[in-house]
């Protein structure tokens, strides 16, 4: 039987630690305007933090890093040895904050999220359902493995925003086989994990992992330096070939595209597609559209449901499909739903998932 559906959630307990208190005040009032989040406190620097859980102990600290007395890789270590509480990076859209922020989501924060700032009511909407939604996934995240008016954003386009329904008929015999990879929150351990894992001539892969723009740069930089294969941000254009795997940049939606036999992948701008950008959902329909039967579809950790659609749509297409299951999940949203659609063909645990990504690409 399918797992049925995640608890429902009381109020999330937010605690906001950061230096600025003008950041302090705007993250207070974008995470009090969800129904679902109560901030309970906010916080200057990890020393006031402390004393603020001695009170009360929140669901989930919101945390910068360059902080005066304490830097929050210090207050995230200690946090994460003595009193494990789910915390999510806020960081600003900075090259330099990239690698403090890859260093605490191996220290064990949740996810990373960039800080709202000045722009467009659009973007200042965008923002809030991103640091919202990345808060609720966190509070509901499993710590301890290893390692007003018409609303400017609409909270559920799915991939037809961008690209049309792949038909039956429309895909082109080719030998050529790729794979694509969906996953959001803890999926950047897990993406490690199952990228070391391949050896250097695996299938060419293209990934959505829900990370901020800048960061997805650096996240792919740190994949490269640890794999057998090669690993890079994703430009358009660029060729999915074996022996390489190709991330999706924040902010930009990552297309599979064929010319002849080769792929070869279309970066585009666009609307949030199940609250995301890159979304999960516009990869698999494009890779049902354009390899079909040729394609091996992978949803790992992650809140919420993008990619469920889109796995279905690869599998009525004929690709084989594969769920992280529940054990091995950060957090279980998007593979439960896939599993729930009757979108995964195998549900494994994550150290079986490479092995069998090459059984079925051979």
């Amino acid at each position: 039987m399918p797992p049925g559906p995640e608890r429902p959630a009381r109020r999330v307990r937010v605690l906001v630690v950061d230096d600025s208190a003008l950041v302090r005040e705007t993250l207070t009032a974008v995470l009090a305007s969800d129904a679902g989040i109560e901030v309970i406190g906010a916080a200057g620097d990890p020393y006031a933090a402390v004393e603020r859980m001695r009170r009360q102990a929140p669901d989930v600290i919101t945390l910068d890093i360059e902080m005066p007395r304490m830097d929050g890789l210090t207050f995230l270590r200690r946090l994460m040895a003595q009193h494990p509480i789910p915390v999510v990076i806020c960081s600003s859209l900075a090259t330099a904050g990239a690698e403090p922020a890859l260093r605490a989501l191996e220290c064990g924060a949740v996810d990373v999220v960039a800080k709202p700032r000045v722009g467009t009511r659009r973007f200042l909407e965008e923002s809030r359902v991103r640091l919202c939604d990345a808060v609720k996934a966190a509070a509901r995240a499993r710590l301890g493995r290893p390692r007003a008016g018409a609303p400017l954003v609409q909270p559920k386009l799915t991939a037809d925003a961008v690209l049309a329904r792949p038909r039956p008929d429309a895909v082109l015999r080719t030998t050529e086989r790729v794979v694509v990879v969906g996953a959001s929150t803890g999926g950047t351990e897990a993406l490690r994990e199952l990228l070391a894992a391949l050896p250097g001539d695996a299938p060419g892969l293209v990934i959505v992992q829900h990370m901020p723009e800048v960061f997805t740069a650096a996240f792919a930089r740190r994949l490269d330096g640890l794999c057998a294969i090669a690993v890079k941000e994703a430009a358009d254009g660029d060729a999915v070939v074996p022996g390489r795997a190709l991330i999706a940049p924040g902010n930009r939606h990552t297309l599979l595209r064929r010319s002849g036999a080769r792929y070869h992948v279309e970066v585009r701008d666009g609307p949030l597609v199940s609250r995301h950008r890159p979304s999960v959902d516009v990869l698999f329909r494009s890779a049902a559209r354009y390899a079909g039967r040729n394609a091996v579809g992978v949803i790992m950790t992650g809140m919420g449901d993008d990619g469920a659609r889109g796995l279905a749509e690869l599998k009525r297409m004929g690709a084989d499909t594969i769920a992280q299951d529940e054990a091995t999940s950060v957090v279980f949203g998007m593979p439960r739903e896939a599993i729930r659609l009757g979108a995964a063909d195998r549900v494994l645990p994550l150290p079986a998932i490479p092995p069998e990504l090459l059984r079925l690409c051979r």
